[in-house]
């Protein structure tokens, strides 16, 4: 292994050449990466250090990735109240024809709202009859060919003969229709259908219309497509999204819906968990719309799951955003953390693992890594209420990591904690300047957990390059300084575009479409980092506009294949030169050829649309004449990824020795 004064040695020869070949160059900067692949500078990466965050915010679960296509299904969002508001539900007909109110009759007990709808026509009733239509959630996507499986609760005095079809948004054109026809439904009784789709509408609506006069009264009215992700409940092309970033974890459900701006309206895990039918839902008070939880713990379990993601439950504890409860009396918020964990992990003969059970999953969730709360730190009680939930939870489950809401990066945590949180949103500038923010950070004590991160304001716009960039020289920080920090992920991951409460976003999408903004196909460049090896790099006669790293991983179809990546930030507007040199390695094992991957634009506030989806997306094309020396070109405002096939076993220069290798 060469020596220290060898390597300065190196470096300073190869910057004295370097400067005489490109002085007569036109392009305005040159710089030099000198990449160590020796064993003493190597380092693996935590396998979980990029994941994703999920919050229910900008209609992310309800109206998004859970596809439940009715909103307001149990007509409980307008209060337990007799009448109360049905929005969106509306009428067909006019109030000569028809009258719905709401009332306090329903046979569940935890959601008794129910809709009585009372028909004053009968012989003279119009063709199509009259009755109620639900729009879903700013129109419901529905496609030819597709079926669609209805479950609905009905209650009559009388027999039925309820038309339950499917139109678009103005009821002209009928995508799929069918009949309830029952004699005897004195008693609420659940009814099934399937609805095949004979043509398509991204706005459709679904009908309840009858012609018979009398009162029918429905409640728990869902509409799910029969081909959701392996039948959990997932829209495919949102969940496909997500899983293309290969996220080692996800954290969840919040965020500020965890909180709630007061704690009757926070996100509380047994209300959700259960048959759908029963679940009361509530308010989310801090985004400002009723969800119904059919995206409840369970599914957020089934979610992490089915990505192959380690799941982090974010949960209550005893604080909101205006309340803190007592240490006195913050037991019953301990023992419900206890339960969900229960629910997660525990026997199926257990209380709360046998509701798993029943629910479809006899065997226990992964579930290894929970936060004490959102953002809470400096809130009344945070830290005396913290320690009562640690304790609880390490003497009940010693292998659980739990992660503290306070920064540890500055100062050390004053209690106990395997990680801490960490926030980030700012500027531009600001962002790409904390590549170096974990340099100085103690190499002993709790991990780094960068749950939030995003650049923000008028950088950002609705997702533009801009942001992009300043967020890839972030992650090229954490990246270097992954023996402190364990995982990291973007925030929000979804918006939908009729509910705009956060901006920007990774992924964008309304009702039948969906795009990714540049900071979306920007973690596309880090996820081959999980578990990776990590190369010491080091710039050198490089401008401030420059972040870079260097990794060796291994190929995700092919374990026997091994790739060096080498990433650079050009956050500056002007092209650079950079001469990669690879120290440590045996020349004979570098590929001659490879891939190059950039993520850039013609301007650098460019962002993605529904009608121009890819106009920032990575480009990917071969290079020649890679090895051990090259010379690259970065166009400006751009990240470049690339890729250079190795044959070596990476174990032989990984080393898990942190105190060789340093921060750059």
């Amino acid at each position: 292994m060469a020596t220290r004064n060898d390597h300065h040695a190196l470096i300073l020869g190869l910057l004295i050449g370097f400067c005489v070949v490109f002085s007569a160059t036109s392009v305005d900067t040159n710089a030099l990466l000198v990449v160590n692949a020796s064993k003493g500078s190597t380092r693996k990466m935590p396998e979980t250090l990029f994941g994703v965050f999920f919050e229910e915010i900008n209609h992310a679960g309800a109206g998004g990735l859970w596809a439940e296509l009715v909103s307001n299904r149990g007509f409980e969002a307008g209060g337990q109240h007799s009448p109360s508001l049905i929005d969106p539900w509306s009428i067909i007909g006019d109030d000569s024809l028809v009258k719905v109110t709401t009332e306090a009759s329903s046979c569940f007990k935890t959601n008794p709202t129910a809709l009585r709808m009372e028909l004053l026509c009968d012989s003279d009733c119009p063709a199509g009859g009259v009755g109620i239509y639900n729009p879903g959630y700013w129109g419901m996507n529905i496609e030819q060919g597709k079926t669609y499986n209805l479950v609905l609760y009905i209650r009559s005095s009388e027999s039925i003969n309820v038309a339950v079809s499917l139109t678009d948004s103005i009821g002209m054109l009928t995508l799929a229709t069918t009949n309830l026809i029952a004699s005897d439904v004195s008693n609420w009784t659940k009814m099934e259908a399937k609805l095949e789709a004979k043509a398509s509408n991204s706005n459709a609506r679904l009908l309840l219309t009858t012609t018979k006069k009398g009162v029918v009264w429905f409640d728990q009215v869902s509409l799910m497509p029969s081909d959701t992700y392996k039948g959990h409940g997932f829209r495919n092309d949102l969940f496909k999204m997500v899983a293309d970033m290969k996220p080692a974890f996800i954290r969840f459900p919040g965020g500020c819906f965890v909180e709630g701006e007061y704690l009757r309206n926070a996100f509380r895990w047994k209300e959700t968990v259960g048959p759908w039918e029963e679940r009361p839902g509530h308010f989310g008070d801090v985004w400002f719309y009723w969800t119904d939880d059919g995206l409840g713990h369970y599914e957020f379990l089934q979610l992490a799951e089915d990505l192959g993601a380690a799941p982090i439950w974010v949960f209550n504890n005893g604080i909101s955003h205006q309340e803190s409860v007592s240490p006195d009396v913050i037991t019953p918020f301990v023992q419900e953390a206890l339960d969900g964990i229960e629910f997660a992990r525990g026997d199926a003969n257990s209380t709360w693992g046998s509701v798993r059970a029943a629910m479809g999953h006899p065997e226990p969730f992964d579930l290894k890594y929970v936060a004490i709360g959102n953002e809470d730190c400096d809130k009344k009680y945070y830290r005396e209420n913290y320690r009562k939930f640690y304790a609880a939870i390490r003497k009940a489950y010693p292998d659980i990591k739990m992660i503290s809401n306070c920064d540890g990066s500055r100062v050390p945590l004053d209690h106990p904690a395997d990680m801490y949180d960490f926030h980030i949103y700012s500027n531009a500038n600001t962002v790409f300047s904390m590549a170096n923010t974990f340099d100085q950070t103690s190499r002993v004590g709790p991990k780094a957990f960068v749950s939030e991160y995003a650049v923000t304001g008028n950088d950002a716009g609705l997702g533009s390059l801009l942001a992009s960039l300043a967020e890839a020289g972030f992650l090229i920080g954490l990246e270097k300084n992954s023996d402190v920090v364990e995982m990291a992920s973007y925030a929000p991951l979804f918006v939908n575009v009729n509910n705009k409460k956060w901006l920007p976003d990774a992924i964008v999408f309304d009702s039948s479409q969906s795009y990714g903004t540049p900071s979306y196909w920007m973690q596309h460049f880090f996820k081959e980092s999980n578990g990776a090896t990590l190369l010491n790099s080091t710039l050198v006669n490089s401008t401030s506009s420059l972040q870079a790293s260097a990794i060796v991983y291994q190929d995700p179809v092919d374990s026997s294949k091994n790739y060096l990546r080498v990433k650079v930030v050009n956050f500056g507007g002007s092209a650079v030169i950079l001469k990669v040199v690879i120290d440590g390695l045996d020349p004979n094992s570098l590929g001659t050829s490879g891939s190059k991957t950039i993520l850039s634009s013609s301007n650098v506030m460019d962002e993605n649309t529904f009608s121009n989806p890819t106009k920032v997306t990575p480009v990917t094309s071969l290079i020649e004449n890679a090895g051990k020396d090259m010379d690259l070109v970065l166009l400006p405002h751009s990240l470049t990824c690339f890729d250079v096939s190795v044959k070596l076993d990476i174990a032989e220069i990984t080393t898990d020795d942190k105190s060789q290798v340093s921060s750059m």
